[in-house]
């Protein structure tokens, strides 16, 4: 295990689009810990005193920047608002479903600082599996 996991916060503006023509901006933080290296955190606030909190795997993240990604409950795909780059994430569970957008050059910037924080691929290693599994097939 980490001896000090790492977070790596970042807050931005999402827009919660509620039609084609219409959103609203919801204030957002996202968030990476290297004890949790798969997943990323997204909490955001709309219109009431609960913060929803949503998990998913960073690598839906990383690969919905640049093509449509996912399927169920978290799709995530590139996309242009009024000429910028943004990403598009449609959750949906039971309490309902929420399309948000996000500017990509920000959620990019945040997502090259968990990938420098721990690269694609040494995921394992930050859980201590790596080291489990060379203990067992050591014996």
């Amino acid at each position: 295990m980490h001896p000090n996991p790492t977070v790596v916060e970042r807050e931005l503006e999402l827009r919660l689009i509620l039609s084609p023509e219409r959103g609203i901006p919801v204030p957002a933080l996202l968030g990476y810990h290297t004890d949790d290296p798969y997943a990323v955190h997204i909490t955001f606030h709309i219109d009431s005193g609960h913060p929803v909190h949503w998990t998913f795997a960073r690598d839906l993240l990383v690969e919905g920047v640049f093509r449509p990604c996912g399927h169920g409950d978290v799709r995530v795909w590139p996309s242009k608002a009024e000429g910028r780059s943004v990403v598009l994430m449609a959750l949906s569970s039971p309490d309902g479903d929420a399309l948000l957008e996000a500017p990509t050059a920000q959620v990019s910037a945040w997502l090259e600082r968990t990938l420098r924080a721990v690269p694609p691929g040494t995921e394992g290693g930050q859980l201590g599996i790596d080291d489990g599994l060379a203990e067992l097939l050591a014996r």
